[in-house]
């Protein structure tokens, strides 16, 4: 099952992108059209990407079938699939192998897999399997494969040894990875384990982009991406300018405020608030929405912070 494949040559993926966070209607649907419009303020606030159907976007609380069809809605809606990375890791093999065939034969950029996370006592031999049964499956050269490394939520994560038998492995198709380990020093060692070989590591949280950048590594894939993005991205797009630690403390101050409470719904309650669309506020069991309270008191400590969001 270990086999070599050739290296293509590609544009490298960098920037920031955004976990899109996931709206429903008052049915606990998925809504569609809401989404849709999100991906494009976003897109227009210069990110380089959306991460759909990761944490932030509740992926885990939507089935299969939901996710093919968010997509396809993206799509249609005029999304071009280069901007997007969806989420396509799944504890069951098949319907990872489903939802990632789905995202190559769009065309979409990459994908980014969760490790299989149900059962906590795996070695790197079975993650090892589990990955490769994926990619040997989909059996598609075009798969750009992002490995997703949280195990603060997963408790499930990748070892240096495991990423460079996958890179070994497969070559040009385990792609990067996106450090959501909350640990500085790991996200490092990934870059200087991996990044001289086009291996592109993001960090999880704004809060190391400055350090990330200056790493070698190639951006962030962050929540607050979702109603931050200009600014994220400013910093992205001028690491190396004297201001830059101006940017980045004005960015933690941002993300401190939001890592007080519960971050998704939190997310959506700060969205809600500046779109006048309570809507947003709506979170799947078993999430719950944030106090009006709670909403207020956020709202106060991101104005401190200087916080802005213009929807348009």
């Amino acid at each position: 099952m270990e086999r070599a494949q050739t290296t293509t040559i590609r544009q490298r993926l960098s920037g920031v992108l955004a976990p899109v966070l996931t709206p429903f209607d008052a049915k606990l649907q998925p809504d569609a059209g809401r989404f849709a419009r999100h991906c494009k303020w976003l897109l227009s606030q210069g990110l380089r990407g959306l991460a759909v159907f990761g944490t932030t976007s509740e992926a885990n609380s939507l089935s299969v079938e939901e996710r093919e069809a968010l997509l396809e809605t993206l799509l249609g809606s005029g999304v071009a699939p280069g901007a997007l990375l969806p989420g396509t890791g799944c504890c069951a093999l098949t319907d990872t192998v489903r939802l990632t065939r789905a995202a190559v034969r769009a065309g979409c950029t990459g994908v980014l897999v969760l490790p299989p996370f149900y059962y906590k006592a795996v070695t790197d031999e079975g993650l090892f399997r589990a990955f490769s049964e994926v990619i040997e499956r989909v059996g598609d050269s075009r798969l750009r494969m992002y490995l997703y490394h949280i195990p603060p939520i997963a408790h499930v994560g990748f070892s240096l040894k495991l990423v460079e038998r996958l890179v070994t492995a497969y070559p040009g198709t385990v792609a990067g990875m996106k450090d959501s380990s909350g640990d500085i020093a790991n996200t490092k060692a990934v870059i200087d384990a991996f990044a001289k070989d086009g291996f592109e590591v993001f960090s999880g949280s704004e809060k190391f982009l400055l350090e990330n950048l200056r790493r070698g590594g190639a951006g962030c894939i962050t929540a607050t991406g979702n109603v931050n993005p200009a600014a994220i991205d400013r910093l992205y797009r001028n690491f190396g300018s004297p201001e830059a630690e101006g940017m980045q403390a004005r960015l933690n101050a941002v993300r401190n405020a939001f890592e007080k409470r519960p971050v998704i719904p939190a997310l959506k309650a700060v969205l809600a608030h500046f779109s006048r669309d309570a809507s947003w506020r709506t979170v799947r069991p078993p999430l719950l929405e944030l106090p009006a309270n709670e909403t207020g008191a956020l709202v106060d400590d991101l104005q401190k912070a200087g916080f802005e969001m213009q929807l348009s």
